[in-house]
């Protein structure tokens, strides 16, 4: 990547990062660190149980494995595909401010120039004299852990001096390399909306203030990408751009008013209240486009608080700075007060892969059930990837199976996240759905098909065409009907 700090701007870069790593070390990671919780390996266990379980594998691992690179199974494919269709849901089909696109993945370099990513978008590193590995420089614990690697060895730890790496990954368009275009694979999604502004303006004519909203690809040159999901270096977004008029009291007005919405929208991934905190940029933290900024932040288990979600007050930096460089009017007319003005730009953004890992997080959950010890996921049932697991008693009766999968197949049109299950005993297989977060096991036994060889000898009459049904949490079972089965799932939802 090449540099495009000017050698002064440099100079001046690495004096700021020099200050910002006192403060890190200091009064940040102590803030950072509040309510930390004791080491539980928690991160561990969730990440054995999502390659066991077909959530996410590392990716190209049978080559080794690219680092911050991760590939979702198919449990996690369907867990990703419920967060995102509740965040579109809430941020834009349910309302009618908002509008919906999705922008291309390459964008050519004058866009990150106009929005000063090609300038601005970097991160301090150092270099390791001894393996020369590069390490970001205000990250004191990935420090840490590599000089951990060579106490062992009793090398006397030596870095470089700070310097300034551009995190936007550049590639080549063109049939010849004297002839191809740089393009970036976006650092962000956000400016995929503000290049399409005006065709959103001209072809929907919507009346400010209004949001355009997207989910998508981004990538980053992350120098130490780590703690699993959190930080990688190809991952997805999603976020609404809300453009207001550019007035002071607007401006505070509905910037909390999205700060609220979007807490709300997190608590509603099944968070405890404790478990989420809003905190705000201190000036020397924002972004060069912020006039405020605040984050959603999870209180990792062993980790400390780290941002889920981003709230940034981006004023007409994007519209403005696109302005100028393409020479397009990004301007927004008013029809009622007839006034012309290039809009402010509120903000609401977030890591759809830190969703994914923080919600497991708080989901994993250690307790006992029958005396016996259990790990599972304590899930939302919208969010889980399977809904409900159909059962027959016994795997190697036809009766019991004909039956159970007329009420899979039923259930299936209904909800489609609903298992089939005839692997092992019952007690194995609700220990296997509880593990992936499924919220009900349905079991077909005797009594549903009115044989009198159950357990008692006799028929029962008044138990034919009924089921039980387990609860995950409780390991509670009662017996309904299965024409009431899914009314049952729809009032639980």
């Amino acid at each position: 990547m090449k540099k495009t700090l000017k050698k002064g701007k440099v100079e001046e870069y690495i004096q700021i990062v020099a200050r910002s790593l006192q403060l890190v070390g200091k009064k940040y990671k102590q803030y950072m660190n509040e309510g930390k919780s004791k080491n539980s390996n928690v991160m561990e266990k969730l990440i054995s149980l999502c390659k066991r379980r077909g959530f996410i594998f590392q990716g190209s691992e049978i080559y080794g494995g690219l680092a911050g690179i991760y590939d979702y199974g198919p449990l996690g494919v369907e867990f990703r595909n419920n967060i995102k269709n509740y965040f579109w849901k809430a941020f834009i089909t349910d309302r009618e401010d908002t509008y919906g696109m999705s922008a291309a993945i390459l964008m050519p370099e004058k866009v990150w120039q106009a929005s000063g990513h090609t300038e601005l978008f970097t991160d301090p590193l150092v270099e390791c004299k001894i393996c020369n590995e590069r390490v970001r420089a205000d990250q004191p614990e990935a420090i840490r852990d590599h000089e951990s690697t060579h106490a062992k060895d009793g090398a006397k730890m030596a870095w470089s001096e700070p310097r300034v790496f551009n995190l936007l990954v550049e590639t080549k368009l063109g049939a010849s390399e004297k002839t191809a275009t740089s393009v970036y694979l976006r650092g962000e999604i956000t400016q995929g909306v503000h290049v399409n502004f005006k065709n959103v303006l001209d072809s929907m004519h919507p009346k400010i203030p209004f949001g355009i909203g997207q989910i998508g690809k981004a990538f980053r040159n992350e120098i130490t990408p780590r703690d699993f999901l959190f930080r990688q270096r190809e991952f997805e977004q999603m976020e609404i751009q809300y453009y207001i008029k550019p007035e002071e009291a607007e401006g505070e007005r509905l910037f909390e008013y999205w700060k609220q919405f979007a807490l709300e929208w997190y608590y509603g991934l099944g968070f405890k209240k404790e478990s989420l905190r809003l905190r705000q940029h201190a000036l020397d933290e924002r972004a060069h486009y912020a006039k405020d900024a605040w984050d959603i932040e999870y209180n990792m288990p062993d980790v400390g608080w780290k941002e889920a979600w981003g709230i940034h007050h981006r004023g007409d930096w994007d519209l403005r700075r696109h302005s100028e460089f393409s020479k397009v009017d990004l301007s927004y007319f008013d029809e009622t007060t007839k006034e012309r003005f290039i809009p402010w730009d509120i903000e609401c953004s977030g890591g759809v892969d830190r969703a994914v890992l923080f919600t497991l997080l708080e989901a994993y959950t250690e307790d006992e059930l029958g005396g016996e010890p259990r790990a599972y996921l304590k899930l939302k049932p919208g969010m889980a990837p399977i809904l409900a697991a159909v059962s027959p008693l016994l795997k190697n009766k036809p009766e019991l199976q004909t039956k159970a999968r007329e009420v899979f197949v039923m259930l299936k049109k209904e909800f489609g996240s609903i298992a089939y299950d005839d692997n092992g005993n019952i007690g194995k297989r609700y220990r296997r759905q509880d593990e992936i977060g499924t919220p009900w096991c349905i079991v077909i036994d005797f009594d549903t098909i009115g044989d009198p060889s159950n357990a008692s000898g006799q028929e029962k009459t008044e138990l034919l065409d009924t089921v039980t049904i387990r609860d995950r949490d409780t390991g509670a079972q009662e017996r309904i009907a299965i024409s009431e089965l899914i009314s049952y799932i729809k009032g639980r939802l």
